[in-house]
């Protein structure tokens, strides 16, 4: 056991993992994310500063996951995951971010120890750590860099490698090893363990209901594939998958025209399931690391497009929890409530206003999920289809202890206890969030027609301005109103009063040097036009040379 700064190691593998001249790395809502030849001494720095956020938890496990989601194949990134399977405590980003940028291995020496004092942290203690990574082909190099670092700051048996495996699974992995024999038990740390978990929870919530036809699932040529091979093996005869984009070998697929960013973005299906979806027939689009959730379906009148995304699921799924609480016989003891971002659009919002509490956070799972643990049970889904369900220890205890007076209280609090076990509350997951979708659609007998029919949505339009410095778009309000660049904001307040139901705002990515911009208004035409109006102003606002703008932004 170490009882000083292992400082020679920590060198030389510093040394060997020297940080890029000019380039500057910022851990975002989605942690550190850019091509993935760039990210090597970021690896190794993650590496100990996981050993060390390890440590100064008295040797809880975090986890580290090496993916880049829903971006093209060529980016990667890594993330740090808290022991409950939640994102890493804020306070610890700026020490991502101050160990990322230490641009000599002095500098980086002097950080970590600076690291260890502001944190208290004990470096006898021991540290414990699990780490996976998805498909992507730099994923070998950057998963060895970090165990570089894992090794220098002696985590435990140099860290547990989870391998190839879904977002969603490590979050499992990392909740579970540290509630394992506790009240708080989440399930058995294995990947086997939850699909074990989630499969016998379906079973249970599809027990004596028709079985839901057979799902088109777009894997995005991605680890979902592997997830849902995988997990097909626990439910048959239960539940049926047809996998599309499953190509993990061929350069280039992942996240190609396919995926939930593909279907969300673009508004259309895959190139690959063209001509093979029937009219009424619904499908799903997982993202590259499989914590995000997309449905669509051909219109079975007109075989037009038709996009269920992450507020269409929120707004499914919180209905039926509104109805299976009040089924319980324990409406009033247990408060419902639903979180959502600027992104959310604006019908989803009055329907759901008229049924339980909303509140808009800013954008980011950290956001959501802290807000959301505010309620008994809350809901939160981003339009982007990555969300769950968090239940609160007090509701928790209140279902196992409950005792109903009638049949029907006593199968709606079984099916609640069961969706507890479904739901991946530790963190937004693709394959658990179908099962649930598909749940609540048996459940209710509804097709993908009536789910969409709850509301329609207002028209809208995403668009990406790519800008030197992101930085410089800073906003309020929940991200819905831009404070800086001066003056910008009063330019999309005139435009927007032009537009019947018109709604547009500017953030700067999370993930990458771009201003995204939102728009929405009463007609399809009319939203695109404001979004590129809006995108021209920020296009402009940036310095952009006119003789290249976009001749959308016009």
């Amino acid at each position: 056991m170490q009882t000083d700064l292992p400082e020679e190691v920590l060198r030389e593998y510093s040394e060997k993992h020297k940080k890029p001249e000019s380039v500057n790395f910022a851990y975002g809502t989605a942690g550190f994310r850019t091509l993935g030849e760039r990210l090597d001494s970021v690896m190794f720095r993650m590496g100990v500063l996981a050993g060390l956020r390890s440590k100064a938890l008295g040797g809880k496990t975090i986890g580290v996951m090496v993916t880049a989601s829903h971006n093209p194949e060529a980016d990667n990134g890594v993330k740090l995951v808290d022991p409950m399977g939640e994102m890493l405590e804020q306070s610890w980003e700026s020490y991502a971010t101050y160990l990322a940028n230490a641009e000599t291995t002095d500098e980086f020496i002097t950080n970590v120890q600076a690291v260890i004092y502001r944190g208290g942290i004990s470096i006898s203690q021991p540290a414990n750590v699990v780490y996976a990574r998805d498909t992507r082909p730099s994923g070998a190099a950057l998963v060895a860099a970090l165990e570089d670092g894992l090794k220098a700051i002696g985590v435990e048996g140099g860290g547990w490698n989870a391998g190839v495996t879904t977002t969603p699974v490590l979050h499992y992995l990392v909740r579970t090893t540290n509630t394992k024999g506790t009240p708080e038990d989440y399930g058995e740390p294995s990947e086997e363990g939850y699909y074990s978990k989630l499969a016998a929870a379906l079973k249970a919530l599809l027990s004596g209901k028709p079985s839901p036809p057979p799902l088109i699932v777009d894997c995005a040529n991605g680890v979902g594939a592997l997830s849902v091979a995988a997990f097909s093996k626990h439910v048959e005869g239960v539940f049926q998958f047809q996998p599309t984009n499953t190509d993990l070998q061929t350069p280039g697929l992942l996240n190609f025209k396919a995926g939930a960013d593909f279907v969300k973005t673009s508004q259309s299906i895959p190139p690959a399931l063209q001509g093979k979806l029937s009219a009424g027939q619904r499908a799903a689009s997982f993202d590259g690391d499989a914590d995000r959730l997309m449905y669509f379906y051909l219109d079975d009148q007109t075989s037009q497009f038709r996009m269920l995304d992450g507020d269409k699921i929120a707004a499914l799924v919180a209905g039926h929890l509104v109805e299976l609480v009040n089924a319980a016989g324990l409406a009033g003891r247990i408060e419902l409530g639903v979180v959502q971002t600027a992104y959310a659009n604006g019908s989803s919002t009055k329907f759901l206003e008229k049924r339980l509490p909303v509140k808009c956070v800013p954008t980011g799972v950290k956001h959501l999920h802290h807000a959301a643990e505010a309620f008994g049970i809350g809901v939160y889904f981003e339009a982007n289809g990555h969300g769950t369900v968090v239940f609160s220890k007090e509701t928790l205890a209140l279902l196992n202890s409950h005792q109903p007076s009638t049949p029907e209280q006593t199968k709606a609090t079984e099916d609640l206890i069961q969706l507890t076990k479904l739901i991946n509350s530790a963190v937004g997951d693709a394959l658990s969030d179908l099962l649930l979708v598909e749940v609540v659609l048996a459940s209710k007998g509804y097709t993908a027609t009536q789910w969409n029919s709850s509301y329609s949505d207002l028209p809208n339009r995403l668009v990406k301005v790519l800008v030197p410095d992101r930085s410089l778009y800073k906003t309020t309000d929940a991200e819905r109103k831009l404070t800086e660049p001066v003056g910008l904001q009063e330019k999309i307040d005139a435009l927007v009063a032009q537009y019947e139901a018109g709604r547009s705002f500017v953030r700067a990515s999370g993930t990458e040097d771009a201003v995204r911009v939102y728009a929405e208004a009463g007609t399809r035409e009319a939203a695109d036009e404001l979004a590129f109006k809006v995108a021209g102003l920020v296009y402009d606002e940036a310095g952009g040379d006119p003789a290249k703008r976009p001749k959308e932004f016009i």
